[in-house]
């Protein structure tokens, strides 16, 4: 141990000695934002070495969300993962995923902390959480996300904790951090606007679980977004324009509800397109992360302030707010993941929700995580009280349609989707029937090039509530894999 400190300070292969084949392990973090970096890949080190002795070393993997290269890329490429829940995000994850090499549980964010206190997962064999610093009687001061680790804390059998020296320790200004009691004695969350705090800036840990401290200095990895396209900008200014509609016609406040953002090109772009457009007033954000795009905007006024889970920006953001924390922490919150998805005050805030999907289909069903109805890309997003749903309206040069008649995976179904928003237009299908929904879908979403088609689809298939025709509904999806196109020139002219 170091003077001053209570807790052994361990190399990182002496900390791994206490992870065994078979554990479930569950690591910090959201998104790269504050993940744990040095025990995964020295994890990944000792798996690749095993399993040069033909021995098995696997784990099963537990994150708030996805996470950094270290768990994404190493680990699984070292092949040193058996079990994966609840978001991924690597290209080689995803391939053994797919494989059925790795077990893989898709399932909302909000609900990993429950499920997991509640033990639906077994046990936490051992948690690995990154931190700027931990006190003697359990303190933990996260650094740029807080996502699922105060459960992980909490919950595990054994913890081990990574101190960044990296990682800025004025971090835990902006941390909120509180863990809700079991059912049925639940309180209500007093959460009445994104800036209220009802918690501490730590989180905790019992001392006698922690074998000891891990020391690192390396940054998160967040990659930066391209440039927003014309296909991004048109989605945008039709959000902008609805948005806009909505205000005049009183359905929304002129002040705005709070926003919400997924990640992404389109959701940056949208955010962007609000951010300059003059009648748009300056708004709130409660959302998962805090992006790019949010910095400058909370700077110039725009974004008034922010509640998230992590801080999901590239370095040099980082830095900038880093260097303006006396600002930047008086505007920003960030909380559990429990509370910045929670269904209850998501509805309390009416929060206007803006998230990317792969495809829907003509009656508002969609698809944000398979594709072809199979292969996962990432994991489902969240919910809200006024729900966007974005896609541009082809793929693959047009050889795919975003827009099709029945999508073959469905994780946000016609019950909760609003608004749904392609490049060609924007479908609002609240107060809508089956057929309306899909007369609209087809006129405002789809590209011209698939219109004709789904037209016939819907006037040729059967009677009934919603309309398929089940010899046919999945029949781009069968061109495409057998001539690469959803509309070869056969289909078209039949």
């Amino acid at each position: 141990m170091k003077a001053g400190t209570p807790y052994p300070i361990l190399t990182p292969h002496e900390a791994i000695s206490h992870i065994k084949n078979g554990d479930t392990v569950a690591f910090g973090g959201f998104t790269p934002a504050g993940g744990a970096k040095v025990i995964p890949a020295t994890l990944a080190a000792h798996a690749r070495e095993v399993h040069a002795k033909d021995e098995e070393f696997k784990i099963r993997v537990l994150t708030g969300a996805s996470s950094g290269p270290q768990i994404e890329e190493d680990l699984a490429e070292a092949n040193a993962i058996s079990w994966r829940a609840p978001y991924q995000s690597g290209c080689v994850l995803r391939q053994q995923i797919n494989k059925q090499e790795v077990e893989y549980v898709d399932m909302h964010l909000s609900q990993v902390p429950q499920t997991v206190a509640a033990g639906f997962f077994g046990k936490v064999n051992m948690a690995v959480v990154e931190a700027s610093e931990i006190t003697a009687d359990g303190r933990v001061f996260l650094t740029t996300s807080i996502g699922a680790s105060p459960t992980f804390l909490r919950c595990a059998e054994k913890v081990i904790i990574e101190i960044n020296r990296h990682q800025s320790p004025r971090l835990h200004e902006m941390a909120d951090i509180s863990v809700m009691p079991p059912p049925p004695r639940r309180y209500p969350i007093m959460i009445y606007d994104p800036l209220c705090r009802v918690g501490w800036p730590y989180a905790i840990v019992d001392p006698a679980k922690v074998v000891g401290i891990v020391e690192t200095s390396e940054p998160d990895t967040i990659a930066g977004f391209s440039p927003p396209d014309e296909v991004s900008e048109k989605i945008a200014q039709h959000v902008i324009d609805f948005l806009l509609s909505e205000m005049r016609a009183g359905k929304i406040p002129k002040s705005i509800y709070p926003l919400q953002a997924g990640v992404g090109n389109v959701a940056n772009a949208v955010l962007a397109g609000l951010g300059t457009h003059p009648h748009i007033p300056p708004f709130f954000m409660y959302s998962e992360v805090f992006q790019n795009a949010m910095v400058e905007l909370m700077e110039d006024g725009k974004l008034l302030g922010a509640s998230a889970t992590s801080l999901t920006v590239t370095p040099d953001k980082l830095k900038q707010i880093i260097d303006n924390m006396d600002f930047f922490s008086r505007h920003i919150v960030l909380r559990p993941q429990e509370f910045s998805n929670h269904p209850g005050v998501i509805r309390r805030l009416g929060l206007i929700a803006l998230n990317t999907i792969l495809e829907a289909d003509i009656y508002g069903n969609a698809n944000s995580s398979h594709v072809m109805g199979s292969h996962i890309v990432n994991g489902i997003g969240g919910n809200s009280w006024l729900s966007f749903l974005m896609t541009p309206s082809i793929a693959k040069g047009g050889k795919i349609s975003s827009i099709v008649p029945m999508v073959p995976h469905v994780d946000n179904n016609e019950h909760s989707v609003q608004v749904l928003v392609t490049e060609q237009g924007l479908a609002d299908l609240r107060g809508l029937g089956p057929m309306a929904r899909a007369q609209t879908i087809i006129e405002k979403c789809a590209h011209p090039m698939y219109r004709d088609y789904l037209r016939r689809y819907v006037r040729e298939s059967g009677g009934g509530h919603i309309c398929h025709d089940l010899t046919r509904c999945f029949e781009l999806y069968n061109n495409f894999a057998q001539y690469g196109t959803m509309l070869p020139d056969n289909t078209a002219l039949n």
